[in-house]
C-alpha cells in the first residue's frame, strides 16, 4: 500500500500526467523573470562580497557573518527536495517507459536507453517527467542560496566563481523546459541523487550528530565528481546519438544542449579552481585541506 500511494503521488496524480510547461500559469516560467532574477542575484552576491571585503580591509582581519543553523537547515531541505525529485523523476521515466513501450515496436528504432538520452525531435515540454524537470528547476533557486551564505561567511576562497555556477545552473534548467532538451531525466536523476547524499552528510556535520565536517566535505567532493563523470557521459552518448545517425533524425533541443555543453564547462572550471592543491570550498563557507 505504501509503494502504490508513493507511485500515485510521485508518478500517476493528474497534475503530474497532465503538466504542461507554460510562460502562462506557472512560477518563474518566463525569460523576462529568469534574467532579472539572474542579474540582480549576481549583482547582489558580488555587491555584498565588496561590501564585506572593503570592510576586512579596515578591520585587517577576517569577518565571517555569524549564519548560526542556517546553512544545516539549508542542507537538510536541500536533501529533501532532492530526494523527493529524484524518486518522483526515477517512478515517472519509469512509468513513462511502461506506457509507451507500444510505440517501440515495430519500425520505432527507439529504445527506452535513447529515449533516456535523446528525446524525438518535436518533443514538447509536458507530461511526468518534465512536472519533475520543473520541480528541479524551482530547487536551482533554492539551491542558488548557497552561493550568498559562501559570500556572507567570507572563509573561503571561490565563493564569486561559485555565485555564477549556482546562477548557470538556473539557467540550464530553464532550458531544459523551454527547449525539451534530451538527457535531462538521466542528468536530473544523477544531480538529485548527489544532492540528496551530499547535503545529508553536510546536515548531519552541521547539526552535530556526531560526523567530522572533513568527512562530510569528502563526501561532497566524492558527489561532485561521480556527477561529472555522469554528465560527461551523457554529452558524449548525446552526440554519438544525434550525429551519428543512430537517433533517427536527431535529439530534441540540440541548440540548447550546446549551450549547456558550454556552460557545463564553465562549472568544470568553477570546480577545478575551487579543488586545486586538494583544497576544498564549502558553500556554506568552510575552507580546509582534506587529509
Amino acid at each position: 500500500m505504501a509503494a502504490a500511494t508513493a507511485a500515485y503521488w510521485l508518478a500517476e496524480h493528474p497534475s503530474i500526467v497532465s503538466f504542461r510547461w507554460s510562460p502562462t500559469g506557472l512560477w518563474f516560467s518566463t525569460w523576462a523573470f529568469l534574467l532579472t532574477f539572474l542579474a540582480s542575484y549576481v549583482t547582489l552576491c558580488l555587491t555584498l562580497d565588496a561590501i564585506l571585503a572593503a570592510v576586512h580591509r579596515r578591520r585587517h582581519r577576517p569577518l565571517p557573518l555569524p549564519l548560526g543553523p542556517i546553512p544545516a537547515a539549508h542542507a537538510f531541505l536541500m536533501a529533501a527536495v532532492s530526494a523527493v525529485i529524484f524518486a518522483g523523476m526515477l517512478l515517472s521515466a519509469l512509468a513513462e517507459i511502461r506506457d509507451t513501450r507500444w510505440s517501440w515496436r515495430g519500425r520505432s528504432r527507439t529504445t527506452p536507453f535513447r529515449w533516456l538520452l535523446c528525446f524525438p525531435p518535436g518533443t514538447r515540454s509536458s507530461g511526468r517527467v518534465f512536472f519533475w524537470s520543473y520541480a528541479y528547476y524551482l530547487s536551482r533557486y533554492l539551491h542558488a542560496a548557497r552561493g550568498l551564505l559562501a559570500v556572507l561567511a567570507r572563509r573561503r576562497r571561490g565563493a564569486t566563481a561559485r555565485v555564477f555556477a549556482h546562477a548557470a545552473s538556473v539557467a540550464m534548467a530553464f532550458l531544459w523546459l523551454e527547449f525539451s532538451q534530451s538527457f535531462q531525466v538521466l542528468a536530473i536523476l544523477a544531480s538529485t541523487l548527489a544532492h540528496a547524499v551530499a547535503f545529508g552528510f553536510r546536515f548531519l556535520a552541521g547539526a552535530g550528530a556526531g560526523l567530522p565536517a572533513a568527512g562530510a566535505r569528502g563526501v561532497a567532493l566524492a558527489c561532485q565528481c561521480a556527477l561529472l563523470g555522469c554528465n560527461l557521459l551523457c554529452h558524449v552518448g548525446v552526440v554519438w546519438m544525434h550525429f551519428g545517425g543512430v537517433a533517427g533524425g536527431g535529439c530534441s533541443g540540440i541548440g540548447a544542449w550546446v549551450f549547456n555543453s558550454l556552460l557545463n564547462a564553465a562549472l568544470l572550471w568553477v570546480f577545478l579552481h575551487c579543488y586545486a592543491k586538494r583544497g576544498v570550498c564549502d558553500d556554506d563557507g568552510s575552507n580546509k585541506k582534506l587529509m
